[in-house]
Order: C-alpha cells, then structure tokens, then sequence
C-alpha cells in the first residue's frame, strides 16, 4: 500500500480546502448518526414494556426543542453548503496567467500537447508553483481525468472541451488515473504528472529544438486548408477576419440576435459545425470540417487562432 496510501499527499493550492469539507462532513455524520443511535437506545430501554417508569401526563409538544433541531442542522449543512460553494468556484476559476495544456482522452492512453509542441504520452510534466490549465477533450467515449494528490478530477467528453485547473506545490511525481469506466482496458488507463521546480520545468519544455510550436502547425494547417483565402480580413472576404485579428476572448453577434465568447469550444465548433452559429454580415457558405481534421491537428488551429 505504500504506492496507494488511504489518503494520498496533499500537493495543490486546493488540495488541504477539499480535505476539510471532506473530513467537516465525516465528523459531522458521525456526530449526529451517535448521537441518534444513542437517542434510540436509550429510550428503547428506558420506556420498554413492563419498565416501571411514569406515564403519565405525556410530553405534547416541545417549541425550544423542536426550534432547536430544526435550526441547528440547517445552519450546519447551509454553513457547509457555502464553504463548498467558494472552493467549488475556486476549483472552477483558473488564473487569466496559467500555463495551458491540451489534454486529448483516447481508448487507453492520455495525450497530453503542450503549446510548444512538446507532447506526451500518460505523462504530464508541470511546473511547480504555478497555475495549469487543462483543456481537455476525448476523441472516442468519455474518461474521466483524476489526480488523487490534487485533488481535482473532471469528465472528459468526446465532442466538447471541458476544463481543468490546479497548481502544484511539492515537486515530485503523483498518480494520474481514469476515474470513469471507458472500456475493457480501463484498469490501464492510467499515468504520472510530474512536478518540477521552475528552472528543470523551462529547460524540460525547450529541449527539443525538433518540436514545432503548435500555434505554427496551425499557421500551416489554416493556409494548407483554404481558410486563409475566405478569414484573410481583407475587403470582400466571404468570412469573419481571422488571420492578424485579436477574436479569441472578444464577443461575437450571430444573425439570430445571439452572441457568444470566442472560446476553444467556440472555434472548435465553427470549424466542424459552422452553420450553427452564422457570424452577422456574413452568408453560411463556410463547409464542415467534420471527419476531415483529427483532434490533434483542431487543437493546432485553435492555438494559432488564440495567437493571433
């Protein structure tokens, strides 16, 4: 058990927040499930049949007493509920200033693609003291990505980026699994996250002069696939600008009155679905990528879009 300890170090910013909640709500069950069970017992034995007690004149209605177990559970859980609510927004809030990975989940394996073209497989390299963001998606069924000494964890669904953030405090290495059935191979399904201090973490990162940026993958992928002949941002383009334009983060109005945040889900789906969302002042003409780009070369087209 020493590579599984009942519970493991406590190596992120939320790590210590999510084992308090944890053990407030043991202690607090435990408390309360004694304290009932001994209610119970003691009047089961103090009034059973053929006790000699006194029945007479019996107890109609206490107001203090009822007042008292209604009022305290409720500012107990409400107490607990509210705690839970910041860290929860804590847990869902990452830093504008986080380091950002991609995380694609895939029948058994994590790929893990760092902007700068570093890649991995079922290993995640970070740095210490610092925030990490994970943006993450699944290319067949849905996983779930756990870092038990983080505390954190997050569904990862085919179809859709979902998010997670963290930031490591004690270099080293810690377990990486799949917390959701995915497959026969599942039990295999699993990984290491290091933890590196700041200086082993840039010189890692920047070893491989051979890793191409994904944002320059992209760069090639947006020419090499026509997109710059329609988002060049000239007079007369069929599309919205892209190329040389600031659009990740910005608001954008759609011809059915809508809008939405230029995000990764955002490009993502105008590129395999662009007729969902039809930019104002332009005609639907754009094509469906779908089944054309693999994950991998969709997440080089959004890093070169967020580049720009």
């Amino acid at each position: 058990m020493q590579d599984f300890p009942i519970f493991p170090d406590q190596a992120s910013t939320v790590a210590w927040q999510v084992d308090a909640i944890y053990f407030t709500l043991v202690a607090l069950s435990v408390f309360f499930s004694i304290a009932i069970a001994a209610a119970i017992t003691f009047f089961a034995i103090r009034y059973r049949k053929g006790n000699n007690v006194d029945r007479s004149n019996p107890m109609e209605e206490n107001t203090v007493l009822e007042l008292s177990w209604s009022i305290i559970p409720f500012i107990l859980a409400m107490g607990v509920f509210g705690w839970s609510a910041v860290v929860f927004i804590t847990i869902r809030t990452p830093p504008v200033d986080a380091v950002e990975v991609y995380v694609i989940g895939k029948q058994w394996m994590w790929h893990a693609q760092h902007p700068s073209g570093k890649s991995e497989i079922n290993e995640l390299h970070v740095p210490v003291d610092t925030p990490v963001k994970l943006i993450m998606t699944s290319q067949d069924v849905i996983h779930d990505f756990f870092i038990p000494a983080f505390r954190v964890k997050q569904d990862v669904v085919p179809g859709r980026y979902s998010m997670l953030w963290f930031e490591a405090t004690k270099p080293g290495e810690y377990h990486l699994f799949c917390a959701e059935y995915c497959g026969t191979e599942h039990s295999v399904m699993v990984g290491t996250v290091t933890v590196l201090e700041q200086a082993e973490y840039e010189n890692w990162i920047g070893g491989d002069a051979a890793d191409e940026p994904l944002a320059v993958a992209g760069e090639r992928l947006f020419t090499e696939n026509g997109c710059i002949s329609c988002h060049n941002g000239e007079p007369g383009a069929i599309g919205p600008p892209i190329a040389n334009e600031t659009i990740f983060g910005e608001t954008r109005e759609f011809e059915d009155g809508t809008s939405l945040t230029v995000d990764e889900a955002y490009i993502r789906d105008s590129i395999l679905n662009p007729q969902a969302h039809i930019v104002a002042g332009y005609a639907p003409v754009m094509p469906s990528f779908d089944g054309q780009l693999s994950e991998q070369s969709l997440l080089q087209l959004i890093e070169y879009i967020k580049t720009q």
